[in-house]
């Protein structure tokens, strides 16, 4: 399965032609069946001028298609924007995010956050990883701790003293998240020669202290921080974005998991919804992904992107659906998606957000709920297209 010629490079939505005798069959049905959620490909045809067609399907990345090619996904939006999305989206809190707006690239771009959470991993344990007791239960030849009568009981006949104590301890998951995370780091193969070496120091380092057990991404989610361990809350911040966008295994061998992919829908969704619970009015309140329910049984379940309510009376008075695509309107599946959530939330303001301008905006009424299109626009400066899309929402 060889690919004819060099690395592929595609942006988000924006269809690249190859010659026909570029890819083997082969290989082509290899993209298709492995890759078809994250790149489209038709065959030569008529409609193509006998040429292969590829499209990114809205994400970012990097595909490897055996040991030498790799197909690398792009974004539309600036290299510095991306951050900032994710910097609001995953509630990144970092001190040197300037230097990170300077890559322009994805691979330095993904450097750049390695470097920075191998770096604290390593300045961490320069001052003492966390640690923690944890209980344990074993049979000893000598009393530790508090005897487990029931269990002595249970067999009189054994030597070894069945003890309850607990043991102060680095190997806890707070450290071994970050072992695993420096693991999937070394294994995307994305890392260059400049950034690899500290990578595989802070994981050699930890490997001295703890297990390296497998995590996901949830697992950075809902951590419990304290006053000993505070300084951990933005590393695992950093090792969620490397789980989460990390694929899943594909193939024993020398890529044994997609790398690195970013669902854009999925983040753009993220970011509005966070940049909106930091700079709405104090008098409304944020819903992320809010649930409604119908049916006797509750079988139908609408996730709604986000609600906004007036604090005082808890009435909805808006309801956002966040669109990662940039057609020239509005599409009727859209607009029938949108109306459902404003009638189950009883609200007559229903938004559709885009990131970007549509060439034919929307704007209209539909059994008493108006329905706007409006864009929170990622390729200019976040914080001033944030501010008009408040503006434009509120008016």
């Amino acid at each position: 399965m060889v690919l004819q010629g060099l690395n592929i490079d595609l942006t988000e939505y924006r269809p690249k032609y190859f010659p026909a005798d570029y890819f083997h069959e082969e290989t082509a049905k290899f993209i298709w069946q492995k890759f078809g959620k994250y790149v489209s490909i038709e065959q030569p045809c008529w409609r193509t001028e006998n040429q292969w067609e590829l499209t990114s399907n809205g994400w970012v990345g990097y595909i490897p298609l055996d040991e030498n090619i790799t197909i690398k996904l792009n974004p539309k939006v600036p290299i510095g924007n991306l951050f900032r999305m994710l910097e609001y989206a995953y509630r990144l809190k970092l001190v040197v995010v300037e230097r990170l707006f300077e890559a322009e690239t994805l691979d330095e771009f993904y450097e750049r956050l390695a470097r920075i959470l191998a770096m604290r991993i390593l300045d961490r344990k320069t001052k003492g990883l966390y640690r923690q007791y944890i209980d344990i239960k074993e049979e000893l030849p000598f009393l530790r701790g508090r005897i487990q009568f029931q269990e002595i009981a249970k067999k009189p006949w054994g030597v070894n003293l069945p003890s309850y104590y607990q043991e102060l301890t680095q190997d806890i998951s707070d450290n071994q998240l970050l072992a695993w995370t420096m693991f999937v780091v070394i294994r995307s193969g994305i890392c260059s020669s400049n950034t690899i070496p500290i990578v595989r120091k802070a994981y050699r380092e930890m490997q001295r202290f703890v297990e390296v057990l497998p995590f996901s991404s949830k697992d950075c989610i809902n951590r419990l921080y304290h006053r000993l361990n505070e300084d951990y809350e933005p590393m695992h911040v950093l090792c969620r974005f490397f789980l989460e966008n990390s694929g899943p295994t594909i193939n024993i061998g020398d890529h044994f998991m997609l790398p690195f992919l970013i669902d854009m829908a999925k983040l753009f969704e993220l970011f509005v919804a966070e940049w909106l619970k930091k700079n709405l009015p104090d008098e409304y309140d944020l819903v992320i992904q809010d649930t409604v329910k119908f049916g006797t049984l509750g079988e139908i379940i609408f996730n709604i992107d986000v609600v906004i309510n007036e604090k005082q009376t808890g009435k909805t008075i808006y309801v956002l659906d966040t669109k990662y695509k940039i057609p020239d309107s509005p599409a009727s599946p859209d607009i029938h998606q949108i109306v459902s959530y404003s009638v189950a939330k009883q609200c007559n303001n229903a938004v559709l957000v885009y990131p970007a301008e549509l060439e034919n905006p929307f704007d209209g009424e539909l059994q008493g709920i108006n329905i706007r299109t409006l864009a929170f626009s990622v390729e200019g400066n976040i914080e001033d297209e944030g501010k008009k899309f408040l503006d434009q929402l509120f008016s």
